[in-house]
């Protein structure tokens, strides 16, 4: 053998054994995140080549899967009134992925999770049988909120204090995720995704926005956690005609500035006083209110488990005292989403007490075992409980002789607060209509958050207790009237 063919030889067995090393590299320790590789199209195809699991409300499926006659994608996602439990399920699409409990819980309910495998399943290599998801949702006040936002464009949650579990939550617009289930479902999706996407904008969760008057409650709580309000009953002597603070603007309240003339904090409640409530939280400043908005989760971003964000916002940065001073009647930087309010009202009517939100009791594999539970979940004593009960006092005035009256319901304790949010440059949008309120009876309790962003009603006519206070109601006599 010359010497030229040996070289050459030599070279091949190189290359050889450098492809033999690279094989048995990828194969012995890149198989497996080659395998996971969100790119790997098998694996796509692999969560659909079975029925998935599925999402459960009170017993129910809301969620089921359809042969498709497909080679690739056996099975498709379908949904039992889609448009009414689409901010829960959210979607599962073949060809855009997935969202809210359907993301979260992905692996679950495709089978892959580690938690779900037989010791058959682990020696076959083979995909478990999917579990499912039991949430907290009760059809009945879920129902009772989406059928009475018809007609308007807004967002309704609803908690129960006592235990954290949402009972409701719905959008509208809502969207039927049904129709992007599958993997030519192109023009579904343009459509749905057309103005920003809004059909498919979770309000509920993800889009803070001034919460008006609501936040008032926040004020109080704060203005006698710190001692600047030991009776909810004595004038106050902040004079109804009211400039804020550092500047030679007046704030009007629009009960007129006679009638929120020295008026008691319960009366301010009921009047909606701006005045009152601006004071407030220029003499307790930006500190002491910033404590107390993150007491109740402001600032701080919502495990639901499907997390809820941006965070609702109380301001972090230094502010001006005529800054302050509109914070403490949910104006300047203050936002708030309908589940954030809802906590506000959950721990006032709970004795003082958050107990997280969450919207999914159990996970379970395919026989019903327990995988994860939410039974217990994270409470803290946000508020004294003397405070709490002097809130709920105040705020069942606001519902039997204020703003609230359309949210009583026959043979429960109610209380409740309105707001109405000014928006955009000038005011040149339509105003948010908000409502926050709590009811009880029988040992039973909810409290609710309800915003409208826009109705067919007339601009002077909005208000948070003619539009969004209606919806409350209806929700609370669902769960109460059980």
């Amino acid at each position: 053998m010359n010497k030229t063919i040996r070289r050459a030889s030599v070279f091949c067995l190189l290359l050889v054994a450098a492809l033999l090393v690279r094989v048995t590299w990828v194969q012995a320790y890149q198989g497996q995140a080659l395998a996971d590789d969100k790119h790997n199209r098998r694996n796509l195809i692999g969560q659909y080549e079975n029925p998935l699991g599925n999402i459960i409300v009170g017993g129910e499926a809301i969620t089921g899967s359809v042969k498709t006659g497909g080679k690739d994608f056996q099975y498709k996602r379908t949904y039992v009134d889609g448009p009414l439990y689409a901010p829960i399920t959210g979607y599962s699409s073949q060809a855009y992925g997935v969202s809210m409990l359907e993301g979260v819980y992905k692996n679950i309910l495709n089978g892959s999770d580690s938690r779900l495998k037989t010791p058959m399943d682990i020696l076959t290599n083979k995909r478990a049988a999917p579990g499912n998801v039991l949430t907290t949702i009760d059809k009945g006040v879920q129902k009772a909120a989406y059928d009475a936002l018809q007609g308007k464009q807004g967002s309704a949650v609803a908690i129960d204090p006592a235990t954290g579990q949402i009972l409701a939550m719905v959008n509208n617009p809502s969207f039927d995720p049904g129709r992007i289930t599958g993997a030519t479902d192109e023009q579904a999706w343009k459509e749905l995704s057309a103005d920003q996407g809004k059909a498919m904008e979770n309000v509920a969760l993800r889009k803070p926005q001034a919460p008006g008057s609501t936040f008032k409650l926040v004020t109080m709580a704060a203005a006698i956690e710190n001692g600047l309000v030991s009776d909810i009953d004595a004038p106050t002597g902040i004079p109804g005609a009211y400039t804020i603070p550092g500047t030679r603007t007046a704030l009007p309240s629009e009960a007129g500035n006679e009638a929120c003339n020295n008026v008691s904090v319960r009366t301010a409640l009921r009047l909606s006083c701006n005045n009152v409530f601006a004071e407030l939280a220029s003499k307790l400043g930006q500190d002491k209110m910033r404590a107390m908005a993150e007491k109740l989760g402001f600032n701080t971003e919502t495990a639901t488990p499907v997390t809820a964000r941006p965070a609702s916002k109380y301001p972090s940065a230094k502010m001006s005292v005529d800054q302050v001073a509109q914070t403490g009647i949910g104006q300047f930087d203050v936002q708030a989403t309908p589940l954030q309010m809802a906590m506000v009202t959950s721990a006032i009517e709970n004795g003082g007490k958050l107990v997280a939100p969450h919207m999914v009791s159990e996970v379970t594999d395919s026989g019903g075992n327990v995988l994860e539970s939410f039974k217990d979940p994270k409470s803290d004593q946000v508020m004294n409980a003397k405070t709490a009960s002097m809130l709920q006092d105040a705020m069942r005035t606001v519902a039997t002789q204020g703003g609230g009256k359309p949210a009583q319901v026959a043979g429960a304790e109610v209380g409740g607060k309105t707001g109405t949010a000014q928006r955009g440059v000038n005011n040149s949008l339509s105003p948010l209509a908000w409502f926050t309120s709590y009811g009880k009876r029988d040992g039973k309790q909810i409290a609710v958050a309800v915003v409208i962003e826009n109705s067919d009603t007339d601009r002077s006519e909005i208000g948070g207790g003619k539009l969004a206070a209606p919806i409350a109601q209806k929700m609370m006599a669902a769960w109460l009237g059980k």
